[in-house]
């Protein structure tokens, strides 16, 4: 996908947005709390949507960057929780929030650093 800093921009900074809004809906809760409580497992899902969607959209050069980040596993994530729902189990969505969202964050501050916009 060819460069264009300002939508690059735009993705990062919406991906920045629902890991924090991700965060926020489950502040203070612990894996029992979350699994049992529909609504916040329906928005946390809804956040990951989103990211996976932004990231779609990323420059393949910025993902290069980034190879320890799993682009494609983020990306398929969207089709499986738009898709597959009855498959997103709240243990899966629990593991992404608290495992794979920090690396990911760390490396949408430094791109969005990098192009003047923190």
């Amino acid at each position: 996908m060819p460069s264009d800093p300002e939508a690059t921009r735009r993705w990062l900074t919406d991906i920045r947005h629902h890991i924090a809004m991700a965060d926020g809906f489950v502040a203070g809760l612990g894996y029992d709390a979350f699994k049992d409580d529909n609504l916040r497992l329906y928005a946390v899902t809804r956040c990951l949507e989103i990211i996976s969607e932004a990231s779609r959209r990323l420059p393949d050069q910025l993902k290069a960057r980034h190879p320890s980040i799993a682009w494609r596993d983020m990306a398929a994530a969207g089709n499986i929780y738009r898709h597959e729902y009855e498959d997103v189990a709240a243990r899966r969505v629990w593991r992404t929030l608290t495992i794979s969202l920090t690396p990911l964050r760390a490396v949408v501050e430094a791109e969005l650093a990098a192009l003047g916009a923190v």
